[in-house]
C-alpha cells in the first residue's frame, strides 16, 4: 500500500467512526452492596476532585517485526495518562501510515487496523486534551509531508507561548486545521532550516517555552525530545530484539521487555535508528529543574521510576509525612483508590493505626476524571465507588486522598461513609492546597474552579462535611521526594518556572477555528 492510499484509508476510517460499540461492563454488578452514590440525590453525582491527566507518548524501532503491534501494547500501559483519543503512525523506511481516532486504546485499534500499519518504526499517543478540546482534529500523532520527507509528532505537555507561535505561522500563510499546540510544533519543524532533522529540532527547541516530551517519526528515524526544564517524564530503553524504545513511563518500556532504561535528560534529543541510540544535549538543562510533582502524587503508575525515584515509594513517604504532621484520634485508615493506596499504608504505619479498605472501586469504569464534560463526569462518578459498610460502621475514619481540586467529589464520598455508619471522617490530603492553575500540561481548571483559591482550609473542611481536614505541607511533600528543589510547585505556590499568561485557557485557539 503506498502512502497516498494509506492516508486515504485512514481518512475513510476517521470519517466513518472506526470505534466499535463497547460497554463499560455489567452495570448490575454496581448495585449490590452496601451504599452507592445512586442512593444520593442526583446533584451529588459530581465531578472528580483530581487534576486532569496529561498524555502518554511512545516511540520505537523494532528490526524484526511490525512496530505497530508493540506500540499498541506500549500505549496500553500508558492508558491511565489519557482516555480521549489515541493514534499510531508508522514508517517502513519509505512511506508513512497513520491511524487515530477518539476513544480508549482498545476501542480505537482492532486487529485489522494494526494489520494495515506496516513498518519497523512507529510512534503512538494517548490523549487527554490540554491545549485544544477533545475532537478528532486534535488527536495525535500529527502527520504531514515536508520537503524533507514525511514527519509525525506526538506531544506530552503544553507550550506557554503557543498562541504567539501560532499567530506567527498564520501571518506567514501557514494553514492550521486544529486547535492543538502540537500542530504548531509540527509545522515549525517542517519549516525550519537545517541540514538534518536533529538540526531542525534543536532550532525549534530554542523557541519553544514550556513543557514538551516528544516522540518524532521521520522516514528512517525516531527522535525522543525533552524540554530543558524537564517538566514531563520521558525515558528510553533497549528492546529484547535489539531495537529501541522511548515512552512517558518506565512501566511501558518494561511491558515491552526493555533493558538499560534511562531518562531522556532535560534539553536532550535521543535519536533511534537501525544502528544505535544517539544522544545529543541540544539545549543546556535549566537549573534547578522543574519536574512535575504531580507525577509522584497522582499521575504516574506506581511502578514508574523517574529521576531515580520510585513513585510507589514516594507515595508511601507522602503518607508517612502526613501522619507525622496530623494524625487524629481514629480507629482505621482507608484510602480513596487507587493512587492513595501507598500513602494510606505509609500513614497507617507511622500513625500506628489499622489499614483497611473502605471503598470498592468498579474496575470496569474508566478513570472518570479524564472525561471532558461535566455530564460525563457526573455519570462516571456515580458508577465508580461503593462503600464496605462492615469496615466503616461505627468507626472513626482517616480518609487518605491525593488532592482536592474543585471540591465537588470529596463531599459526596464523605456522605457515603456517613450513610454507611461512620462516626467520624477525618480527611488527609497528600499534597498542599492547589490554589493556582497549571499552564504546563495539567488541566486543573482556572482560578474560579479551584476551591483552595477561594476558601481557607477551615472553609473547605466545612464545605465537604469532614470532621477535620489537613493538607500535607510543602516542606513535608519535598521531604517525601527527598529533594529540596527540582520540582515545579506552581499549582501550590503560584511561582511559575516560566512566564505565563494567566488568561490562557486550554480551548483558547478554538474561537478562531471554523466549526
Amino acid at each position: 500500500m503506498n502512502e497516498i492510499q494509506s492516508h486515504a484509508k485512514t481518512q475513510r476510517r476517521q470519517e466513518t467512526g472506526g470505534v466499535a460499540d463497547e460497554t463499560l461492563g455489567d452495570l448490575a454488578s454496581l448495585r449490590e452492596p452496601n451504599v452507592s452514590l445512586h442512593d444520593l440525590p442526583a446533584e451529588h453525582w459530581l465531578a472528580d476532585e483530581h487534576p486532569q491527566e496529561e498524555c502518554g507518548v511512545i516511540g520505537l524501532f523494532t528490526p524484526e517485526e511490525d512496530a505497530a503491534r508493540l506500540t499498541f501494547f506500549g500505549l496500553f500501559a500508558l492508558q491511565h495518562r489519557g482516555q480521549e483519543a489515541a493514534g499510531i503512525a508508522v514508517s517502513d523506511g519509505q512511506a508513512m501510515s497513520l491511524y487515530k481516532n477518539i476513544g480508549m486504546i482498545n476501542q480505537v485499534f482492532r486487529q485489522e487496523t494494526l494489520d494495515d500499519l506496516h513498518g519497523q518504526l512507529a510512534i503512538g499517543h494517548t490523549r487527554y486534551s490540554t491545549t485544544g478540546s477533545s475532537s478528532i482534529r486534535n488527536a495525535q500523532p500529527f502527520v504531514i509531508e515536508t520537503i524533507h520527507g514525511p514527519l509525525a509528532l506526538a506531544h506530552n505537555g503544553n507550550l506557554v507561548n503557543s498562541a504567539d507561535l501560532r499567530a506567527e505561522l498564520m501571518r506567514q500563510g501557514v494553514g492550521l486545521s486544529s486547535s492543538s499546540d502540537t500542530e504548531v510544533m509540527t509545522m515549525m519543524l517542517a519549516r525550519n532550516h537545517g541540514a538534518t532533522w536533529t538540526d531542525r529540532i534543536r532550532s525549534a527547541m530554542s523557541r519553544w517555552v514550556g513543557a514538551y516530551s516528544l516522540v518524532i517519526l521521520t522516514r528512517d528515524r525516531i527522535y525522543a525530545v525533552r524540554d530543558p526544564w524537564g517538566f514531563r517524564p520521558l525515558c528510553v530503553g533497549v528492546l529484547p530484539n535489539g531495537g529501541f524504545a522511548a515512552a512517558s513511563e518506565t512501566g511501558a518500556l518494561q511491558t515491552l521487555g526493555c533493558s538499560a532504561i534511562r531518562d531522556v535528560q532535560p534539553g536532550e534529543i535521543v535519536a533511534m535508528h537501525r544502528r544505535a541510540l544517539v544522544f545529543m544535549q541540544a539545549l543546556p538543562p535549566v537549573e534547578p529543574a522543574a519536574m512535575c510533582i504531580f507525577e509522584h502524587i497522582y499521575f504516574a503508575r506506581p511502578d514508574h521510576v523517574w529521576d531515580g525515584l520510585n513513585v510507589h515509594h514516594v507515595r508511601q513517604r507522602l503518607g508517612e509525612e502526613l501522619a507525622a504532621e496530623a494524625t487524629p484520634e481514629a480507629d482505621v485508615v482507608i484510602p480513596v483508590p487507587d493512587s492513595s493506596l501507598p500513602a494510606a499504608v505509609g500513614f497507617a504505619r507511622v500513625a500506628g493505626l489499622p489499614f483497611n479498605d473502605g471503598f470498592i472501586k468498579n474496575r470496569y469504569v474508566g478513570r472518570t476524571f479524564i472525561e471532558p464534560t461535566d455530564s460525563l463526569r457526573k455519570r462516571g462518578v456515580a458508577l465508580k465507588f461503593n462503600v464496605i459498610r462492615e469496615n466503616v460502621a461505627g468507626k472513626r475514619l482517616v480518609v487518605i486522598d491525593d488532592s482536592i481540586v474543585r471540591g465537588n467529589t470529596t463531599g459526596p464520598l464523605i456522605r457515603l461513609l456517613r450513610a454507611a455508619g461512620a462516626s467520624e471522617v477525618h480527611v488527609r490530603i497528600t499534597c498542599p492546597p492547589i490554589a493556582h492553575p497549571c499552564f504546563m500540561g495539567v488541566d486543573m481548571g482556572a482560578y474560579d474552579n479551584l476551591i483552595a483559591h477561594r476558601r481557607s482550609v477551615e472553609d473547605i473542611c466545612a464545605h465537604i462535611g469532614a470532621d477535620s481536614l489537613h493538607f500535607l505541607s510543602l516542606d513535608g511533600m519535598m521531604r517525601a521526594v527527598g529533594r529540596s528543589e527540582g520540582f515545579c510547585q506552581a499549582c501550590f505556590t503560584g511561582c511559575y518556572p516560566v512566564p505565563v499568561d494567566l488568561r490562557t485557557v486550554k480551548t483558547g485557539f478554538e474561537r478562531g477555528i471554523a466549526r
